[in-house]
């Protein structure tokens, strides 16, 4: 009778889980995706305290259950309200090594505990074990890496050890055969060895990515979270995490296809060979001639002659928290008849739909905010073109120059337009490291300083 309710109850939760990615899949139903989400939790949590506690000393366990969670909640509802919108993708590559953390642990106490598992299922178990914490270590200094290279306390450029692929295909070569030594020994030194190295592996192999992959690795460090969490419901025999843990890993997964695709990448080449720098050009020195300066007030009275406006957001956007008095100008603008709307990159910011998150912050509406694929036929018919922070998203090198380390990648033809502004803190390049033939062309004119200071100086001048 328990174990029914027990199981229905994570049906029940699995099947909100799915709504809730259904849900978190557009702008508009995003709130309700997300409640999905806290209702399936919130049955998996009850369901687990009521009907899956164990005999014996079930009143200690219950009472270090709700210890745990107050203390969880408390600090994620502290984080919650104060983590900036652009400290987002640290915090997710934050939770993403908890994740993993909890793998590794799990792993260890399934292959330390005594263990109801069958005959015939013990060699099964032992893998589960295995791989388990495999996937658990990778993700968590993976994803420690992440927050510190998001964070600005690593260097974003790519780790550039001799033989970095050799290296990565040793470690892979020594841990399976560590994995055969452990199967057929059962001993413990074999799985303390395999996760010290998995360790190293997985602080490798984000540190030898560069910071203009990071849209990528974050999606790919969500795909393994959820990788660590089916193996750990595989140890501990829960079908609710199996079916969660696959939910996420394939929908990172498919994100990260999403995102290379995006980039023109594929996802090997992100892995061994990320590109990225910390500002400063990385490739020859290429006369491209002189740029132009424009001042706010000339930037006013350029919107108001215009008919249509297109502003392409990128992360200086969101470090300088201009997404307010961008919506403000945005609703200025409308006002006076002029068509306004977003062009979105796939991975403009941090984080995959980091910019859509901050405009539907500012109260942006969802219909103006557009897609590359939808926005990039209309830039020829545009007037003015408003680039906020962004660089390589909107780089004609990506296809005039084939040599370039960003040669392929699908960016936003902001340059077709009548007008373009970029709104810039200095001339210096962007995490691919390449110059920007777009700052020196005809019909462009660059506007320095904080973005949202600018911003406010052109809503003060219309």
């Amino acid at each position: 009778m328990i174990t029914g309710l027990l199981t229905a109850a994570y049906l029940l939760s699995a099947l909100l889980f799915v709504l809730a990615l259904r849900g978190l899949s557009k702008h508009e139903t995003a709130r309700n995706g997300n409640f999905y989400g806290i209702i399936g939790m919130a049955i998996a949590l009850v369901a687990t305290i009521a009907f899956g506690m164990s005999e014996g000393n079930w009143w200690l366990l219950l009472l270090l259950t709700f210890a745990a969670m107050l203390i969880g909640a408390a600090i994620g509802v502290w984080r919650a309200v104060t983590v900036e919108m652009t400290e987002m993708p640290q915090l997710i590559a934050l939770l993403h090594s908890f994740v993993g953390l909890a793998a590794v642990l799990v792993g260890f106490n399934s292959f330390l505990a005594p263990q109801d598992v069958a005959a015939d299922m013990h060699l099964v178990h032992l893998i589960e074990v295995f791989v388990g914490i495999f996937i658990g270590a990778v993700t968590l200094t993976g994803s420690i890496v992440a927050f510190l290279k998001l964070s600005a306390k690593m260097s974003s450029k790519p780790l550039r050890l001799p033989g970095k692929n050799w290296l990565n295909l040793g470690a892979l070569v020594v841990i399976t055969v560590l994995g055969v030594w452990f199967c057929t020994s059962e001993s413990w030194l074999p799985l303390v060895l395999m996760t010290a190295i998995s360790l190293a592996f997985g602080y490798h192999l984000v540190a030898s990515i560069g910071g203009g992959d990071m849209p990528v690795v974050i999606s790919m460090l969500n795909s393994y979270s959820g990788w660590a969490a089916a193996a750990a419901g595989f140890m501990l025999n829960n079908d609710l995490l199996i079916v969660t843990g696959a939910l996420v890993g394939a929908s990172g997964a498919f994100l990260s296809w999403i995102m290379c695709k995006g980039m023109n990448r594929s996802f090997v080449s992100v892995i061994l060979g990320g590109f990225g720098s910390d500002g400063q050009l990385t490739t020859g020195e290429q006369d491209y001639g002189t740029y132009r300066e424009t001042s706010a007030i000339e930037v006013a009275e350029l919107l108001k002659s215009a008919k249509s406006v297109v502003i392409t957001p990128g992360y200086g956007m969101a470090v300088a928290q201009a997404q307010y008095p961008v919506a403000e100008i945005t609703r200025r603008l409308r006002d006076l008849g002029v068509n306004v709307r977003f062009g979105i990159h796939p991975v403009a910011g941090r984080l995959p739909g980091h910019m859509n998150v901050l405009l539907a912050e500012a109260k942006v509406p969802y219909d103006i905010v557009l897609e590359l694929d939808e926005i990039n036929d209309d830039f020829p018919d545009t007037d003015v073109v408003l680039v906020i922070g962004a660089n390589d998203t909107v780089n004609p090198a990506a296809i005039d120059e084939p040599g370039s380390p960003i040669a392929g990648m699908p960016v936003l033809h902001v340059w077709e337009a009548g007008q373009v502004v970029v709104f810039k803190r200095s001339m210096n390049a962007g995490y691919a490291g390449v110059q920007n033939p777009l700052f020196f062309k005809e019909n462009s004119a660059m506007l320095f300083g904080d973005a949202k200071e600018r911003v406010e100086d052109i809503l003060k001048a219309l």
